[in-house]
């Protein structure tokens, strides 16, 4: 892992309000409110927060389907703005949540793995069999699987054909959006290895992103924490469980199921609500429900700063 395949540059995408009286003063949804990341070639980021937090946004920026409404978004060096909608399906795909209605049920699995190859003439009609074929194999499904409907699979077999679906085109970059979080345990565990399999294979970059911060550790290098828009913590999977600095992170790691009941400690709520993203506090975004809140908290915003090394931190206790 060396250069940038992918850089985020205080990225912001605000929606205004439309209807009610919140509309009379043009008030907006700050979703994603200043982003700035970067992802390297061969790396995963998984991307951790609660719902509402625009983790969901930002997987729409960074694929193209939407634009920010300010900063930049640079894939291989080149603005993402510059790919055209063709160029970007190459080398840049996704891996929807819901493995239920991101695959089209009135078209047979070999049509929907094989349309990005038939759209670029990337072979024969043979050839694109014998390549649909070769990724349903890849993906621990079997050849004749082609001739079957989305129905006909489970909810776990659905999401490899996706995932089939997606390497199709042998792109750089995956944009995983909570690929796991609609399957059962066991089956989680299984696409989550398969996703690292064929990462090492082709050298793929991932994008993960999930609210399960189990999840998140068993796939990801590095681990960027989500609230309000906002990044609050930004380092390696080891040391984010190791040694936590935001309070934020500690309180999701507390909460997270221990499979030994022994071990099991006092239950962890965060206090309060979830701001609302259309008046955010001022100062930082979480002093509202922090337990270690101080009066800089709710005036000043602290900037996501190196604590130590490879480990940055939003808080004004480091």
């Amino acid at each position: 892992m060396s250069e940038n395949i992918l850089e985020i540059k205080d990225v912001k995408r605000h929606y205004p309000v439309s209807g009610g009286l919140l509309s009379l003063s043009k008030a907006t949804v700050k979703a994603v409110n200043g982003i700035s990341l970067e992802v390297k070639k061969g790396e995963t980021l998984g991307l951790v927060g609660e719902s509402g937090c625009g983790k969901s946004t930002l997987a729409r920026l960074l694929t193209g389907l939407e634009k920010p409404d300010f900063g930049s978004i640079l894939f291989k060096g080149r603005k993402l703005d510059d790919w055209t909608a063709a160029e970007r399906s190459t080398v840049l795909q996704m891996v929807f949540q819901d493995p239920y209605s991101s695959l089209n049920p009135r078209q047979r699995i070999g049509n929907i793995i094989s349309e990005s190859m038939r759209i670029h003439r990337s072979g024969s009609k043979d050839e694109i069999q014998e390549r649909v074929e070769e990724l349903l194999v890849q993906v621990g499904l079997r050849p004749e699987h082609h001739k079957r409907y989305p129905h006909e699979f489970s909810g776990g077999q659905r999401q490899r054909i996706a995932i089939a679906r997606a390497i199709a085109m042998n792109p750089d970059l995956i944009i995983c959006d909570e690929p796991v979080s609609a399957l059962d345990v066991s089956v989680q565990a299984q696409v989550l290895n398969l996703l690292k399999s064929i990462q090492k294979e082709f050298d793929l970059s991932y994008v993960f992103i999930s609210h399960d911060l189990s999840v998140v550790s068993h796939i990801s290098d590095r681990i960027a924490v989500m609230y309000l828009g906002q990044l609050m913590e930004l380092t390696t999977a080891e040391k984010l469980y190791h040694n936590p600095m935001h309070p934020y992170t500690q309180i999701l790691l507390e909460a997270v199921p221990i499979p030994d009941p022994a071990m099991q400690g006092e239950d962890v709520i965060i206090e309060g609500d979830m701001p609302s993203p259309i008046s955010p506090p001022n100062g930082c975004p979480f002093h509202t429900r922090c337990p270690r809140v101080m009066d800089i908290c709710s005036n000043e915003k602290p900037e996501l700063k190196e604590a130590e090394e490879q480990h940055k931190v939003a808080c004004h206790l480091y």
